[in-house]
């Protein structure tokens, strides 16, 4: 797919890799539409950002977890922007919820967000797709999609979830609208990491170092535009899954 002049819908799109994400489709001349749900002065800095690379961006407030608001969101987006021709699933949630527990709370929210969302957004995208002769569906999973990360059960199980979401997708909507995945390392720090920890999660990547939004963007553009790629998951963490295998065997 080329994609000057297309049209790309970017789940959590306001902040962090979502951003890297937004501003490197609009560097590839695509307009953008940059969904949130509660970054609002992130997501217009971003707007902004991006059409000072001479596209057009659209700001669209909606949580991915109602089906009501997606459906408006796509249908606004369309409206907007006459089609839809790529879809990210970035939406993410990150919280701790350790087993057993007796608080649901965290548990409902990661799988609503990270298993209901990208299945509703591509749900409300693909007819629109589908009329505008096709598109891609690009959804961003993390490591803990491979691997338990203790403490976080909700958020592995989502994260999985979206893999296995990506393959369906792919053999579903085939071959009019492609769908394949991304599955990022360390690209940004977060708040609360000291400079040990920064350091630590480094020397844990085969590259030693961490990478960038920018480098995790890459991967979806190149998803994007790959017309002979579908229902495959592209891994981008500087080879953090291996890591430990540096220095020792068995």
């Amino acid at each position: 797919m080329e994609l000057e002049g297309k049209t790309a819908l970017i789940t959590g799109g306001a902040k962090r890799v979502g951003r890297g994400i937004t501003l490197a489709f609009a560097r590839a001349g695509a307009n953008v539409v940059i969904n949130y749900n509660s970054s609002a002065t992130g997501a217009e800095e971003t707007a902004a950002e991006a059409e000072a690379l001479g596209v057009r961006a659209l700001p669209i407030q909606a949580s991915v977890s109602d089906y009501e608001q997606v459906g408006s969101m796509v249908a606004q987006a369309a409206d907007h922007f006459g089609t839809i021709d790529v879809l990210v699933n970035n939406a993410s949630s990150f919280e701790a919820d350790p087993l057993p527990t007796n608080d649901l709370s965290v548990w409902h929210q990661s799988i609503d967000t990270l298993v209901h969302g990208p299945f509703y957004c591509a749900n409300q995208v693909a007819p629109v797709m589908i009329k505008g002769g096709g598109g891609a569906i690009i959804s961003i999973g993390d490591l803990s999609a491979f691997e338990p990360w203790p403490g976080f059960a909700g958020h592995a199980v989502g994260k999985g979830a979206i893999l296995s979401l990506t393959r369906q997708l792919a053999l579903e909507l085939a071959p009019t609208i492609r769908a394949s995945a991304v599955v990022p390392g360390p690209a940004l720090r977060p708040d609360d990491y000291d400079d040990e920890t920064y350091q630590r999660v480094a020397d844990d990547t085969l590259l030693d170092r961490w990478g960038t939004p920018e480098e995790m963007a890459e991967a979806a553009l190149f998803l994007a535009r790959a017309d002979y790629i579908t229902g495959e998951v592209i891994t981008v963490d500087g080879g953090q899954r291996f890591g430990h295998r540096k220095h020792a065997h068995g």
